[in-house]
């Protein structure tokens, strides 16, 4: 039941942003939405229950108060469903890599030249980099099994913290820019800025953020000694003499196909981005399905492909409760504050405080929002969804780029250090730790990446 009221969610999300002329899919649409946070009720927990509970109460105690009639209570839903499509769609671009045994092809590389353990941290954060610009979430798994294995064959102090650090650095420095990541939908379609005209800096700040992981990663870990293993371990060896070794050219391919088709969706999207009058959130999630597909038909994979997409629509789309609760309540409490005029007040609040601080020391505060929130359980994209209205006054008109930048830039130290996070809640599930305890081992990091975020705003800021 659920899974089918999901589905159908997405399916009329879809048919009224291609049909926008015909009025009623938009009501259906906040229908449905409403349906699906009612019918959700049941199966969310924890701060997700918490959180979704007091925005649709706030929400209905706002309608209330503004005398809205039954109609303005249900077409107040259905704000965010863009960023729940994405999520829902986004996982797909997991399959080409795992039916195309990409993971092997690292694991094999790692075992023939990798000489020691900076060398071997600098490579896990760069392949958890890698696939994170194509696959979110998906990227911390990939990576997780492809470098476990290896890391045996090396003297680590701490094998969790060590993986630990360099997969979620690796990890969180794409969703600076990577079209697929639903934060960076998010931000350009709150602050309207052209994604052609931040891509430059989002990528310069990204690598950036990764040379600063690796330079902080050896200075913490090359005072570990280390001694690679005369021999490879037995299971390795019986593995070796069961699998024929892949030719060489055959084997470095496989990192040529990834290279290949992040560059091309990156530029899909781009051009499409500026061709086509549709929002951001929506181009992604329409053209990921047949970009995987036609990636799988290349390789060779389209039937396996199907299966999959079949699987994913059957099993992982009704597991998704915590996301439809909390951003579609979230986009209720939104539309609330604005049909109950209720914004004016944050907008009035926000106003204040840069006329208090000055447009330069705001920017620096900005960051911080997401980064608080993400302690009290916030995902940034519902943060800064919540503060971006108050924005657009002088500051986002006056220094958009800068803005956009700095809302981006306060996401990334959520997802590092938020310990209710799905990103330290897949990562703490695979290594075995609690997810507090790696919001600690990334602090330093952190605190590094922020100052850095900083100065490049106020560059930003004085150069734009």
């Amino acid at each position: 039941m659920i899974r089918n009221i999901y589905l159908i969610t997405i399916a009329s999300y879809f048919l009224s942003t291609l049909l926008p002329h015909i009025i009623y899919l938009q009501h259906l649409v906040s229908f449905l939405c409403m349906l699906a946070v009612f019918i959700s009720f049941r199966h969310v927990r924890g701060l997700a229950l918490f959180f979704g509970t007091l925005f649709l109460s706030a929400g209905i105690l706002m309608l209330t108060v503004s005398k809205s009639g039954i109609a303005g209570f249900i077409t107040s839903f259905g704000e965010m469903i863009q960023m729940v499509t994405l999520f829902a769609i986004i996982p797909i671009l997991s399959l080409p890599i795992r039916y195309g045994n990409y993971a092997k092809e690292v694991s094999g590389f790692i075992n023939s030249k990798v000489k020691g353990t900076g060398q071997l941290y600098a490579l896990t954060s760069f392949v958890s980099y890698f696939f994170s610009s194509f696959m979110n979430l998906a990227a911390l798994p990939m990576t997780y099994y492809s470098i476990s294995d290896s890391l045996t064959n090396f003297q680590v102090e701490n094998q969790k913290r060590y993986l630990s650090r360099a997969i979620t650095h690796g990890y969180a420095m794409p969703l600076l820019w990577s079209p697929i990541t639903p934060i960076v939908g998010t931000v350009l379609y709150l602050t309207g800025t052209a994604y052609v005209k931040i891509l430059p800096y989002l990528i310069f700040l990204s690598i950036c953020g990764l040379l600063l992981d690796w330079a902080t990663g050896n200075h913490l870990f090359r005072s570990i000694s280390w001694k690679r293993h005369g021999r490879k371990p037995q299971k390795e060896t019986a593995a070796a003499l069961q699998e024929p070794s892949a030719p060489k050219s055959y084997r470095f391919s496989k990192f040529f196909h990834i290279a290949g088709a992040i560059i091309s969706l990156n530029v899909l999207i781009v051009v499409l981005d500026h061709f086509v009058a549709v929002s951001f959130l929506f181009l992604v999630s329409l053209i990921v399905i047949p970009f995987a597909y036609l990636w799988c038909l290349l390789i060779g994979q389209a039937h396996p492909f199907l299966s999959g997409v079949r699987n994913h629509f059957t099993r992982y789309i009704p597991r998704m409760q915590n996301q439809f609760f909390i951003f579609l309540t979230a986009g209720f409490f939104i539309t609330a504050l604005h049909v109950s005029h209720s914004d004016i007040l944050v907008t009035y609040w926000v106003e204040d405080l840069i006329q208090f601080t000055g447009i330069r020391l705001f920017l620096v505060f900005l960051p911080l929002i997401p980064f608080a929130l993400a302690f009290i359980g916030l995902h940034p994209a519902v943060g800064l969804a919540l503060i971006a209205d108050s924005l657009q006054t002088q500051v986002l008109q006056q220094s958009p780029i800068v803005v956009t930048i700095a809302m981006l830039g306060g996401a990334i130290p959520a997802f590092l250090m938020g310990p209710y996070n799905a990103t330290l809640g897949m990562m703490s599930s695979l290594i075995d730790e609690k997810p507090f305890t790696l919001s600690n081992w990334n602090f330093n990091f952190t605190c590094l990446y922020l100052i850095f975020l900083t100065l490049f705003t106020q560059l930003l800021y004085s150069l734009l």
